[in-house]
C-alpha cells in the first residue's frame, strides 16, 4: 500500500469583499441620513430688563392663557386649533408682510401653546418674534 500524503493547504481569508460591503453600507447610511434643521425662526430674546423701544412696524400681540386659550390683539379665538389661530393672525396682519409678532403666555401655559403660536407665525412667513417679560422688583 502507497499512501501519499498531501501536504497541507494553507488557508487565506479574502477580506476584498468584506472592505467593499463595508464601503458600500458606509455610502448608503451616508446618503440616506437626514439632517434636521437646528432652528427655523429669528427669534428675538427680550431682556427683562431694559427701555420699551419704539417701532414703526405693526405689532402683533398673542396672549396665551393659563389653559392655552389665545388671544390675539384683545380679540379671543375661537379654539386653539393652528386654523383659527392662521386666520386670526391674517386678519391683524393687514397689509403689512413682516409685523412684530409678541408672545406673552402665563407662566403656567403649556409648551405646545407656546409652539403652537411660533409655528402659526412661521407658517405666515412672519420671522421676528418677540417673547414679552416682566421687570422684576
Amino acid at each position: 500500500m502507497n499512501f501519499r500524503h498531501r501536504k497541507a493547504e494553507e488557508l487565506d481569508v479574502n477580506i476584498t469583499p468584506l472592505i467593499d460591503v463595508v464601503f458600500l453600507l458606509l455610502i448608503f447610511f451616508m446618503v440616506s441620513t437626514t439632517f434636521d434643521r437646528q432652528s427655523e425662526l429669528n427669534i428675538e430674546l427680550p431682556e427683562a430688563s431694559g427701555e420699551i423701544s419704539e417701532s414703526d412696524r405693526v405689532e402683533i400681540e398673542i396672549f396665551i392663557g393659563p389653559t392655552g386659550k389665545f388671544t390675539i390683539n384683545g380679540h379671543e379665538t375661537l379654539n386653539s386649533q393652528i386654523d383659527t389661530l392662521l386666520r386670526a393672525l391674517r386678519e391683524a396682519a393687514g397689509n403689512d408682510n413682516d409685523p412684530r409678532i409678541i408672545i406673552a403666555a402665563d407662566k403656567n401655559t403649556t409648551h405646545q401653546a407656546v409652539m403652537t403660536a411660533m409655528d402659526a407665525a412661521r407658517q405666515m412667513g412672519f420671522v421676528h418674534i418677540t417673547f414679552a417679560a416682566v421687570k422684576p422688583e
